[in-house]
């Protein structure tokens, strides 16, 4: 807005971002008319779980791009909310479009809430800034977190807390060579906490399905970590290509072509009427399958 020229600082107007402000300044944003997005309404289904004039709930399917970038344009979340919400959208950053306040990888199935209203976004995005929102997320990974692993036990960020769960807590940043990936670093990168919580042993003891806990929210957080603690999640071709399962349980592992993560789980204050919310997704069926061959 400000490089629109619509931003005015004691009766003038700014266009430099850096320009200071002191107390007693007078300042008015002259906000323009929200446009028509560029982006394409496309008729695709959707999983809606809640719906109100605010806010949307989506269990996302597996394959779903989150919002339209130069390698998706078409087909994502974004484009499916366009059409599906019609007129009722407000311009969040000057755009008639829905407020997207967080995002899971395009092979992450599972919750999602999306804004409707720029009040109902601004009250999202400050649950998230403060890390009031509650989110869990299911995961089978390799091998079984334990507080009796010496590794696990020596390894720097990591601590078990009651109950046996896992607390991992780094420093995250982009791979210094590999765009695509993030990474855990000792400095100069983004504080991220996952508590980590052993619900099922699987394969005789060669995988587990977890709940992930997120007090934090970055980039592929829960799989940078997992990858971490030496227990990466099962099908991530990212962060898990050279892990196999020894045994008879090998091949079903090898051949699940995506991580096996599921957001089953949200939790959030309405942004307009304050009232509680909690919401559930089932465990996708491919999940479901994996879990059942090696079980």
């Amino acid at each position: 807005m400000i490089e629109q020229g619509v931003v005015e600082v004691n009766g003038a107007v700014i266009t430099d971002q850096k320009a200071k402000v002191f107390a007693e300044d007078e300042i008015v944003i002259h906000v323009p008319e929200a446009l028509e997005s560029h982006m394409l309404p496309e008729d695709i289904a959707l999983n809606i779980i809640y719906e109100d004039d605010d806010v949307v709930v989506v269990d996302k399917p597996v394959g779903m791009v989150v919002h339209p970038a130069p390698g998706t344009p078409s087909g994502t979340l974004v484009n499916a909310l366009l059409a599906h919400c019609g007129d009722q959208l407000s311009g969040v950053g000057g755009l008639k479009r829905p407020g997207i306040v967080h995002r899971i990888d395009k092979d992450t199935t599972g919750l999602l809430v999306v804004a409707k209203t720029d009040a109902a976004h601004q009250g999202l995005a400050s649950q998230f800034e403060d890390r009031s929102i509650d989110r869990l997320y299911q995961a089978i990974c390799f091998g079984v977190p334990s507080a009796a692993d010496p590794r696990l036990m020596g390894l720097s960020g990591t601590s078990f807390e009651t109950g046996n769960q896992l607390k991992i807590t780094t420093q995250l940043a982009r791979h210094k060579t590999d765009r695509q990936r993030q990474a855990v670093v000792l400095q100069n990168g983004k504080h991220a906490v996952t508590r980590v919580r052993v619900i099922k042993e699987l394969a005789g003891g060669a995988a587990a399905l977890v709940e992930c806990k997120l007090e934090t929210g970055r980039t592929h957080q829960i799989r940078v970590h997992m990858s971490y603690a030496g227990h990466a999640l099962i099908g991530d071709q990212i962060y898990s290509r050279r892990r196999k399962l020894a045994g008879p349980h090998s091949d079903v592992a090898k051949e699940f072509p995506r991580q096996a993560l599921h957001a089953a789980s949200l939790g959030f204050r309405h942004p307009i009427s304050g009232r509680d919310m909690y919401f559930k997704a089932p465990v996708p069926v491919d999940m479901l399958d994996l879990m059942s061959a090696m079980d």
